[in-house]
């Protein structure tokens, strides 16, 4: 058994010190069979990025090559090696962690990293070259690149990029005005690209480039013409993350049963699947740091992990309020309201981002793609439908959806209300105190609000509500039998005996009220065919409810069966 690799992203430790790795190595034939050499690859944060630009950077060092067969003998490229193995001179930057504060922080940060990889490049490779700090950060590599081409003549360097986009979306989110002057035309970060773009015509053969949205490139083009964009092609679609093979394989290394990963599987797929990167791949895919996160936990401690996301994760991701601050107006509204009620949103995906450019409905929701909140669900008339990935994505639309809820109605659910309502949910299978809220909530709204208000908008309220009971596995629309009920409530642990709840919503405006017994009529009507589907048989303690909203108005009925 070998030992989990959460956190690992050097791949020579990684092998050295005997961790288990999902074999990507197939993708550096893929790699090279390519026309264009210099490539592109994005995918969202946490999907394993810097191991696989790691694992390349060993595989072509020509100073590893004395290591080769310890690095690669168990892997599918050290039984198909390429001629190009161990025969570059490779030229390494990451571009995380820079402090984009202000302008003069983020170029500070961005020329140090720049000068630090040279620097090792230089003593690696014994290059007669000094980095000189007083330099501008585009003419430091200038100045390397002749030096090279002068002191190795016919050799060759293989330019690897992890997180070129790091800063850049950290500026786009808090300071748009910064951002655009760093990859304007006269800007530092662009006259490096153009300068890097020199060097492919004498001594860089080969780039490789990955980051997680294209929000650069469009400024950088004119400096540094990316030759294939190969984040969208659906034969590299499985390169990154882990399909459920590969997660299958890795827990059978691990020593889980058959009988056990039955069981953690469905809590793995729901939390941490629903990835799919092209409109024509076949499989989805699990987030490979998500995944190793909840079997670290699960092998350390023999169950399941209380906490099924860990913080450093999910702080990463919250910051999904800054991009769709982007956007302003009814748009941001409707694509919250859309995704978490498990709509999807047709698209054609941008490709390239202008940062001159207005954030329009288009532009944001291409960039929830690229930053994993969004994935493709399936392909409608060649455009992409995209959907909420998992429940992990769902959390945290929802409580950014709360969060804005509270700053339009003046008003926050506390601590000790949650907990109430938990109560009363789990241990006698009411809602009363949700309905609580959720009456105060509509009544704190304003006329304007009312005017785009329908039964979608009140059911997401109950939703994002009852996201925060984490005892809970929360079901919206829930297919069975080609039937979907609004909400549905299953406890994770049925061995307890919590109660079960499933709510039918329906709504009506103020000059409808007079139909309310009509619609509790047809919402029982459609609760009665759920409870007798096998699917929702099988959920022990179930508790029924109809609730009809007529603005701010809720009338609740609980229904009689309860299973």
């Amino acid at each position: 058994m070998k030992k989990l690799p959460y956190g690992i992203s050097n791949y020579e430790e990684l092998i050295e010190d005997n961790y288990y790795y999902v074999d990507k190595t197939k993708y550096i034939e893929q790699l090279e069979s390519l026309a264009e050499k210099r490539i592109m690859f994005l995918r969202p944060r946490k999907f394993g990025k810097t191991l696989f630009t790691s694992m390349i950077e060993n595989y072509y060092d020509l100073k590893k090559v004395d290591k080769f067969e310890k690095l690669y003998k168990d892997t599918y490229i050290g039984k198909h090696p390429t001629k190009l193995k161990n025969s570059y001179h490779i030229l390494r930057f990451n571009f995380s962690g820079i402090d984009t504060t202000d302008t003069e922080s983020t170029m500070k940060g961005f020329k140090s990293k720049v000068s630090a990889s040279i620097k090792v490049f230089v003593e690696k490779y014994g290059l007669d070259f000094f980095v000189n700090g007083e330099e501008e950060v585009e003419n430091i590599l200038d100045d390397l690149i002749k030096a090279f081409k002068m002191q190795k003549q016919e050799e060759k360097v293989y330019v690897i990029i992890d997180e070129y986009d790091h800063f850049a979306n950290e500026l786009l989110g808090f300071n748009t005005n910064q951002f655009k002057d760093l990859v304007s035309k006269n800007g530092k970060v662009r006259k490096w690209y153009e300068i890097l773009k020199e060097g492919t015509e004498t001594v860089i053969d080969r780039i490789f480039i990955t980051g997680v949205a294209p929000i650069t490139l469009d400024s950088l083009t004119s400096g540094f013409n990316i030759g294939s964009d190969i984040t969208m092609d659906e034969k590299f679609n499985e390169m990154l993350g882990f399909t459920e093979a590969e997660l299958k394989t890795l827990m059978e290394n691990q020593s889980i049963t058959k009988e056990k990963q039955e069981e953690i599987l469905p809590i793995m797929k729901e939390n941490y699947d629903g990835y799919r990167f092209s409109l024509y791949a076949q499989e989805k895919i699990y987030n490979s740091n998500m995944c190793l996160y909840f079997l670290k936990d699960y092998v350390r401690l023999g169950r399941i992990p209380e906490r099924l996301v860990d913080v450093n994760i999910a702080s990463d991701y919250s910051k999904i309020g800054k991009m769709l601050d982007l956007c302003k107006g009814e748009n941001r509204a409707d694509i919250i309201e859309k995704t978490v009620s498990g709509e999807g949103i047709l698209a054609d995906i941008v490709e390239k981002f202008n940062p001159a450019m207005e954030f329009t409905e288009r532009e944001l929701v291409s960039m929830l793609y690229y930053l994993g909140y969004l994935t493709i669900s399936e392909e409608k008339l060649g455009r992409a439908e995209l959907r909420i990935p998992n429940k992990v994505m769902r959390e945290i639309y929802s409580d950014y959806f709360m969060k804005i809820l509270n700053q339009t109605t003046q008003m926050e659910i506390q601590n000790s209300e949650y907990n109430e309502i938990l109560e009363q949910i789990a241990l006698e299978g009411r809602i009363d105190k949700i309905i609580e809220m959720l009456q105060k909530y509509l009544k704190n709204l304003s006329n304007r609000d009312y005017q785009r208000f329908d039964e979608k908008y009140v059911k997401l309220i109950f939703y994002c509500i009852v996201m925060n009971l984490k005892i809970y596995t929360v079901k919206s629309e829930l297919e069975v039998q080609r039937e979907y009920p609004d909400i549905v409530l299953i406890p994770r642990d049925r061995s307890k005996g919590y109660q079960a709840i499933m709510v039918e919503f329906k709504y009506l405006k103020k000059s409808e009220e007079s139909k309310v017994e009509e619609k509790q009529k047809e919402a029982k009507e459609q609760i009665e065919r759920y409870l007798n589907f096998d699917e929702i048989k099988d959920i022990q303690n179930m508790h029924a409810y109809t609730v009809v909203a007529v603005n701010d108005k809720v009338y609740v009925e609980k229904m009689k069966n309860v299973t």
